[in-house]
Protein backbone atom coordinates (compact mmCIF):
# COMPACT_ATOMS: atom_id res chain seq x y z
CA UNK A 1 0.00 0.00 0.00
CA UNK A 2 1.14 3.55 -0.69
CA UNK A 3 0.04 6.91 0.66
CA UNK A 4 -1.20 9.78 -1.48
CA UNK A 5 -2.08 13.38 -0.70
CA UNK A 6 -5.31 14.27 -2.52
CA UNK A 7 -6.53 17.87 -2.60
CA UNK A 8 -9.59 19.20 -4.39
CA UNK A 9 -11.75 22.28 -4.78
CA UNK A 10 -15.52 22.04 -5.10
CA UNK A 11 -17.60 23.65 -7.82
CA UNK A 12 -20.07 26.32 -6.67
CA UNK A 13 -22.90 23.92 -7.53
CA UNK A 14 -21.43 21.22 -5.32
CA UNK A 15 -21.04 23.63 -2.40
CA UNK A 16 -24.66 24.75 -2.84
CA UNK A 17 -25.83 21.12 -2.79
CA UNK A 18 -23.80 20.48 0.37
CA UNK A 19 -25.32 23.52 2.08
CA UNK A 20 -28.77 22.03 1.38
CA UNK A 21 -27.75 18.56 2.65
CA UNK A 22 -24.71 18.85 4.96
CA UNK A 23 -22.62 15.66 5.28
CA UNK A 24 -19.04 14.71 6.05
CA UNK A 25 -18.00 14.10 2.46
CA UNK A 26 -14.77 12.40 3.52
CA UNK A 27 -16.82 9.71 5.28
CA UNK A 28 -19.18 9.39 2.31
CA UNK A 29 -16.36 9.15 -0.24
CA UNK A 30 -14.41 6.72 1.93
CA UNK A 31 -17.31 4.24 1.77
CA UNK A 32 -17.52 4.71 -1.99
CA UNK A 33 -13.83 4.01 -2.65
CA UNK A 34 -13.44 1.06 -0.26
CA UNK A 35 -14.27 -1.53 -2.98
CA UNK A 36 -11.10 -0.44 -4.82
CA UNK A 37 -8.96 -1.26 -1.79
CA UNK A 38 -8.27 2.43 -1.15
CA UNK A 39 -9.04 4.09 2.17
CA UNK A 40 -8.97 7.67 3.45
CA UNK A 41 -6.78 7.51 6.56
CA UNK A 42 -6.83 11.22 7.43
CA UNK A 43 -8.18 14.44 6.05
CA UNK A 44 -9.97 17.66 6.63
CA UNK A 45 -11.78 20.61 5.15
CA UNK A 46 -10.22 24.02 4.65
CA UNK A 47 -10.59 27.29 2.86
CA UNK A 48 -8.16 28.71 0.36
CA UNK A 49 -6.90 26.99 -2.78
CA UNK A 50 -8.41 23.64 -1.80
CA UNK A 51 -11.62 22.76 0.04
CA UNK A 52 -10.62 19.20 0.97
CA UNK A 53 -7.34 17.49 1.78
CA UNK A 54 -7.16 13.74 2.27
CA UNK A 55 -4.43 11.21 2.89
CA UNK A 56 -5.41 8.09 0.96
CA UNK A 57 -3.88 4.64 1.40
CA UNK A 58 -4.20 2.80 -1.92
CA UNK A 59 -2.80 -0.49 -3.21
CA UNK A 60 -1.26 1.04 -6.36
CA UNK A 61 -0.73 4.18 -8.40
CA UNK A 62 -3.35 2.91 -10.85
CA UNK A 63 -5.91 2.52 -8.07
CA UNK A 64 -5.30 6.03 -6.78
CA UNK A 65 -5.48 7.37 -10.33
CA UNK A 66 -8.81 5.58 -10.79
CA UNK A 67 -10.16 7.14 -7.58
CA UNK A 68 -9.01 10.62 -8.65
CA UNK A 69 -10.44 10.16 -12.15
CA UNK A 70 -13.79 8.99 -10.79
CA UNK A 71 -13.98 11.95 -8.41
CA UNK A 72 -13.04 14.37 -11.19
CA UNK A 73 -15.52 12.82 -13.62
CA UNK A 74 -18.33 13.20 -11.09
CA UNK A 75 -18.50 16.93 -11.72
CA UNK A 76 -18.43 18.04 -8.06
CA UNK A 77 -14.83 19.28 -8.11
CA UNK A 78 -13.38 22.05 -10.24
CA UNK A 79 -9.77 21.02 -9.61
CA UNK A 80 -7.93 18.17 -7.99
CA UNK A 81 -4.33 17.34 -7.24
CA UNK A 82 -2.78 14.00 -6.29
CA UNK A 83 0.73 13.70 -4.84
CA UNK A 84 2.36 10.36 -4.05
CA UNK A 85 3.98 10.38 -0.63
CA UNK A 86 7.17 8.53 0.20
CA UNK A 87 7.69 6.78 3.52
CA UNK A 88 10.67 7.77 5.63
CA UNK A 89 12.55 4.68 4.44
CA UNK A 90 11.78 5.47 0.78
CA UNK A 91 12.97 9.06 1.29
CA UNK A 92 16.26 7.86 2.83
CA UNK A 93 16.74 5.44 -0.07
CA UNK A 94 16.15 8.30 -2.54
CA UNK A 95 18.72 10.43 -0.71
CA UNK A 96 21.25 7.61 -0.91
CA UNK A 97 20.60 7.09 -4.62
CA UNK A 98 20.83 10.83 -5.30
CA UNK A 99 24.52 10.69 -4.48
CA UNK A 100 25.14 8.43 -7.48
CA UNK A 101 23.23 10.59 -9.97
CA UNK A 102 25.66 12.28 -12.34
CA UNK A 103 23.70 15.53 -12.58
CA UNK A 104 25.77 18.73 -12.66
CA UNK A 105 23.97 22.09 -12.77
CA UNK A 106 24.90 24.56 -15.50
CA UNK A 107 27.08 27.32 -14.10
Amino acid sequence: MALYLYQCSYTPESLAAQVKDPQDRLAVVNKQIEPTGAKIVAGGFSFGDYDVTAIVDAPSDATMAAVAIAIGAGGAVRSGKTTKLLSGAEWVEALKQAGSVGYRPAR
